[in-house]
């Protein structure tokens, strides 16, 4: 353990002794209820409470591995002024949104960080705790850690278990006591406000920061409201109102205009849209700043619109050619004076809407950006001292991902400022040393396990578990932090638990041991089937490693465009079930079994719904071969069969699905339609929202693109619309075939995919069945 880290921790767990405190917090702090459902078993005895001073920090310098003497900026440096209810009374306020029955039993404290590691401390006695942390945010972290290993309660972005905690929470008999190992921890996905949900609204994002607290983030990429800053900015440099508008993409596609992929493509936006979307930003900056979080922006690199050179004379741009069938946006010459005038812009403006931060995400040249005849070392330096003229002290975060960061951009730079968002750490096996692919500059360690927002379950936790603390602590090691990035949240949640507990925990994570005591507090109490389920999940679904080239599970074959052969619905997604679907099924009954009374909370139905789901859609991979089999074979009568078994599948899949609100198709087109103002914007606005899911966009990407189904997910209104359509419509044509004993005709999907889009039946709007039921059917048809 560094010397720093370990003093911090014997500071804070020092600090039992001192004094007492009083057994009721302070006076309730108004908040709306959330997570309150579950149940909870209970902990006896507790220990005095203590208090922290000032001191307790003075001598920690650095945050547990030497990084805040390397140069990279401390967490939350210039992350703007805390919010208006202070510091302790930020974690206070978060509690009473989230604990309303029990928030006065818990009392927040601020303690300095000192420029070193952020560490939380908890203790107190029965009805009386008290959480010491250095940041609103870290206070909700340690209070979580409690709620989890002393309370036996949790919350996640998948549910949660709270309801049944006792009146009075459970004392502490020891004082938890935990420091980050690392100062950054980052979360969320470039991509994220499109495959998780464009159009979530403040209730959404109020619960979504108060659970990234709770688990241990400090550092939220922020792409809302940034359309504003671009139209904003342009308008100052040669552009109408109502063109910028048009160039705009709709916010489901906004994250790949954002990354110099696309442009226009769901559009236009309203005045009243752009207005709205800047007015959400504003809030969810606030309350990250409110928590000690730091909003991560996107920074200028370089993106114009249209005929730039031409409205500004002298402007040199660099064309981009296309992505994934769409016109990328022109590249201005980062190294030209029309650059820096349009940089500087853009950070005043992104200032004057949303105030400074500390981070500024650029990803010069991904995904195949062409930098023409412009050097990438002079690009890189002109993108940096853009950054630097505006925030001198901010940090450029960048991606890495494939080729990115070119080596000529890091040996460019001033890498004390760089903080590169490694998201295959857990992907390539060939990745074995970013010290040297990337001359020492600092790095998170980071996963993508989930790709489109796919339903599937499983993550490389084996990786996790074997290479996070190995590089961390290895000689000369430039790892200083962890970088969560599903390409979509609100999946896997044990996934989220694990992986922000790398941050957290001291030496190696124990899988077995982790995974046992997982059920515990998702469920409420120990219960060897809940144990026996999740142990089968561990070697299954979260047992697979990047031995094979890849980091997330593969999807089903019922969102797949039909074909006898195919092996994957989104192009770039895994060819083969990545474990033994046979070991997995034998989850569901356990499962099942878990005893009566821990199957009330939201974890636990959306844990059977889970399993359940994905044992259905392991089905579609091991049905069709035989499928395809029969049609070669010419037997009519056993491809009728086997068909049949297929739509049947489908059939219990949608049911399953159909249980839960979070699983309606409805849901994604109600919150698009939520944020027009007129019958013409909300109909613009779901075929935004809809396309991404399906098509993604027009022809020319959905086929020659490849991106059909990219976002394809286990959704009722999906699996029982758009995707038994496809299915039903194909095997008709090669039963037709069978019969006439021709050749199946070619289908046109995309005409299809895109009739559906325009044409279909209204979606279920409000779930219906019993999970439990349902998943008990499927468990005695495995």
């Amino acid at each position: 353990m560094h010397i720093a880290r370990r003093r911090l921790l014997g500071a804070l767990a020092g600090a039992a002794a001192v004094g007492a405190v009083p057994g009721v917090a302070a006076a309730a702090v108004p908040g709306g209820p959330g997570g309150a459902d579950g149940t909870e078993g209970t902990a006896e005895g507790a220990e005095g409470a203590g208090t922290e001073s000032d001191a307790d920090f003075e001598d920690v310098t650095s945050a547990g591995d030497g990084s805040a003497s390397e140069g990279v900026p401390a967490a939350g440096e210039d992350a703007g002024a805390a919010g208006p209810t202070g510091a302790a009374g930020a974690a206070a306020a978060a509690l009473a949104r989230l604990l309303p029955r029990h928030h006065r039993q818990v009392t927040f404290r601020t303690v300095p960080r000192k420029g070193g590691a952020d560490a939380f401390r908890v203790s107190g006695r029965a009805g009386a705790i008290v959480v010491s942390g250095t940041t609103p945010a870290v206070q909700l972290t340690g209070f979580h850690w409690y709620l989890r290993h002393v309370a036996h309660a949790h919350f996640s972005w998948n549910g949660a278990q709270t309801a049944a905690l006792p009146d009075r929470l459970p004392g502490v008999r020891t004082p938890l006591v935990r420091a980050a190992n690392v100062p950054h921890r980052f979360v969320l996905n470039d991509t994220n406000d499109g495959y998780t949900g464009p159009y979530n609204g403040w209730d959404y994002w109020q619960r979504e920061i108060d659970v990234l607290a709770l688990h241990g983030f400090n550092e939220v990429l922020v792409y809302a409201g940034a359309d504003a800053v671009y139209h904003r900015t342009f308008r100052e440099h040669g552009y109408g109102d109502a063109e910028l508008r048009a160039w705009l993409p709709g916010p489901a596609h906004q994250p790949w205009w954002l990354l110099q992929n696309m442009d226009s493509y769901g559009g236009p936006l309203s005045a009243g849209l752009l207005e709205r979307r800047t007015a959400l930003a504003r809030k969810i900056v606030a309350r990250l700043r409110e928590l000690g979080m730091t909003p991560v922006f996107p920074g200028y690199y370089g993106t114009v619109p249209p005929g730039f050179a031409k409205r500004n004379p002298g402007a040199r741009t660099v064309p981009q050619g296309t992505w994934g069938g769409f016109r990328r946006p022109d590249w201005l010459d980062p190294r030209t004076a029309h650059f820096r005038r349009v940089a500087a812009t853009f950070y005043r403006v992104q200032k004057e809407l949303y105030g400074p931060t500390s981070l500024y995400k650029m990803d010069l040249l991904h995904e195949g950006g062409k930098p023409g005849d412009v050097p990438v070392a002079d690009a890189a330096r002109a993108v940096e001292k853009a950054l630097r003229a505006a925030h001198p002290r901010a940090t450029w975060a960048i991606l890495g991902w494939q080729e990115n960061p070119r080596r000529e951009i890091v040996d460019a730079v001033d890498r004390k400022r760089m903080l590169i968002l490694d998201g295959v750490s857990d992907h390539y096996p060939k990745v074995t040393d970013r010290e040297d692919d990337w001359g020492g500059t600092p790095y998170a360690f980071g996963s993508i396990w989930n790709f489109g927002g796919h339903t599937a379950m499983g993550a490389n936790t084996r990786d996790w578990a074997a290479l996070f603390e190995d590089w961390r602590t290895k000689r000369g090691s430039a790892l200083k932090g962890i970088a969560l990035m599903p390409e979509a949240a609100d999946n896997n949640p044990a996934a989220l638990a694990l992986f922000s507990d790398l941050a957290w925990t001291e030496g190696r994570v124990d899988l077995e041991d982790w995974f046992a005591r997982w059920p515990r507090y998702r469920y409420g109490a120990a219960d060897p089937h809940a144990v026996r389920a999740w142990d089968v999940l561990r070697r299954t679904a979260y047992g697979t490693t990047r031995a094979d080239g890849w980091s997330e599970a593969a999807d089903g074959l019922f969102g797949a465009r039909p074909d006898l052969a195919v092996t994957h619905a989104a192009a770039w997604s895994p060819r083969q079930l990545r474990y033994d679907p046979d070991a997995f099924d034998k989850a569901l009954p356990e499962l099942l079994a878990v005893a009566p009374h821990l199957r009330r909370s939201s974890a636990y139905r959306y844990d059977l719904l889970d399993v359940t789901r994905q044992s259905i859609a392991n089905r579609s991979r091991t049905l069709l071969p035989r499928i395809k089999d029969a049609f070669e074979a010419g037997d009519r009568a056993r491809f009728r069969e086997l068909t049949d078994q297929w739509l049947d599948w489908m059939t219990l899949l949608e049911e399953t699905v159909a249980t839960d609100e979070h699983h309606l198709l409805s849901r994604w087109t109600s919150a698009a339609r939520a944020w027009g103002s007129s019958a013409a914007e909300r109909d613009r606005l779901e075929h935004d929202a809809l396309t991404l899911l399906t098509t993604w966009g027009p022809r020319a990407s959905a086929d020659a693109g490849k991106l059909h189904d990219y976002a394809n997910r286990e959704w009722s209104g999906l699996v029982g619309g758009l995707y038994r359509k496809r299915w039903k419509t194909y095997f008709k044509e090669l039963d037709a075939s069978l019969s006439t004993r021709r050749r199946p005709k070619p289908i046109d999907w995309y005409a299809l995919e895109d009739d559906w889009l325009r044409h279909r039946p209204s979606p279920r709007t409000k779930p219906a069945g019993d999970v439990v039921k349902v998943a008990r059917k499927v468990a005695r048809k495995l």
